[in-house]
């Protein structure tokens, strides 16, 4: 175990072409995923939070059964939905980086959006009196809103993110862990433990732990921010 543990931190000190590959596939695919979760989940949450309209708890209710997703349901759906036979079966998407990062969109916007949501509503009503003060009209007041809860937002994409780079079900489902192609830190951790490479793995496990510290501490910090 320790021989495996020295030869992991050789292969990340030393940049092993393989571990490259992995690593940047698994950042590309995060980092898109959590980018474009932020981007819909953001608006979203914020007028879930902030209106009052019918249906809006139904709403609020089926976005937080949404969030509790297993994602080899969501992978279940997107192959089933790309796959030969699928509807979209034309477009061949399946096995690649792209519907990778579908998936991971689908799993984690409805936890941008919850996080959002519940931020929203404990400002809105302060923020929706300081707009009808400054005669602001609907769209200013959403951006009022947005900067009272600018906080809130970053500590969302931390939670995207964190979601994003820990996910295995989906991924490995609609992207096959092809190696040097579609293969992300989690997937690969499995595929080279399955097979007897504990050096890889454990290199890989290694990274994934730091990249979780990290935004551990950025999300700590954050909520330190916001406590001020």
């Amino acid at each position: 175990m320790q021989t495996a543990l020295q030869r992991a931190v050789d292969l990340i000190l030393t940049g092993d072409r393989e571990l490259v590959s992995i690593l940047l596939t698994t950042a590309r695919v995060s980092l898109s995923s959590s980018l474009i979760a932020l981007l819909l989940g953001v608006p979203l949450g914020l007028w879930l939070g902030s209106c009052r309209f019918g249906g809006r708890r139904a709403l609020v209710i089926l976005n937080r059964t949404l969030m509790g997703t297993p994602p080899v349901v969501c992978g279940l759906f997107l192959y089933l939905l790309f796959s030969g036979a699928g509807p979209l079966g034309g477009m061949k998407l399946l096995f690649t980086v792209e519907i990778m990062v579908l998936a991971q969109v689908l799993l984690i916007t409805p936890l941008v959006v919850g996080h959002l949501e519940t931020c929203a509503a404990e400002v809105a009503p302060a923020v929706r009196e300081t707009a009808l003060g400054l005669g602001l009209g609907r769209w200013r007041t959403l951006l009022l809103l947005a900067n009272e809860c600018v906080y809130p937002i970053f500590s969302a994409y931390l939670l995207a993110f964190s979601r994003a780079i820990a996910e295995v079900g989906a991924v490995s489902m609609v992207g096959g862990a092809i190696a040097w192609k579609t293969n992300v830190m989690t997937t690969a951790i499995m595929q080279y433990t399955n097979r007897g490479n504990f050096t890889l793995g454990i290199a890989l496990g290694l990274v994934l732990m730091a990249a979780s510290l990290l935004v551990n501490l950025c999300v700590s910090l954050l909520q330190r921010g916001l406590s001020r």
